[in-house]
Formats: structure tokens, C-alpha cells, sequence
């Protein structure tokens, strides 16, 4: 595999290259940022805007027969 690297910069959210390059449209290619830590996304958990409501989301917990499976709910 042979390698070529070009240097760029992100603009808008798009890479623009800093020289003129002719790739070929479909070209896969590879992007190192040198120095940049890679930021995890974090996922808040939901909350509710009025905690009196909670109550609402109360469940209601049924022990089976033993022997009885799951599936015949």
C-alpha cells in the first residue's frame, strides 16, 4: 500500500486541503490529528422536570409460580 500525506484543515466541519490534490472521486483515505485527545460523548440520563410525578412510574412487582415459565404470561 503506498502512502501519500497532505496536509488540511477542517473548515465548516469539511476538510480542506492546503495544496492542490487530484483523488479520484471514492478514494478512501485516513485523517491523523496530531495532538487532539478524542472526546467521549457523555449521555445524560433523563430526568423528570417534576419529581412529585415519580409516582407515576411505580411498579408493580408479581412473583410466578415455581416451575412456571416466563413465557406463559
Amino acid at each position: 500500500m503506498s502512502v501519500l500525506t497532505l496536509e488540511g484543515l477542517v473548515e465548516g466541519g469539511r476538510v480542506r486541503l492546503l495544496e492542490e490534490a487530484a483523488l479520484p472521486d471514492k478514494t478512501k483515505v485516513y485523517v491523523v490529528v496530531p495532538g487532539a485527545e478524542q472526546q467521549v460523548p457523555r449521555i445524560w440520563s433523563p430526568r423528570l422536570a417534576d419529581q412529585e410525578a415519580a409516582g407515576q412510574f411505580e411498579m408493580e412487582m408479581t412473583e410466578l409460580p415455581e416451575g412456571r415459565p416466563d413465557a406463559e404470561l
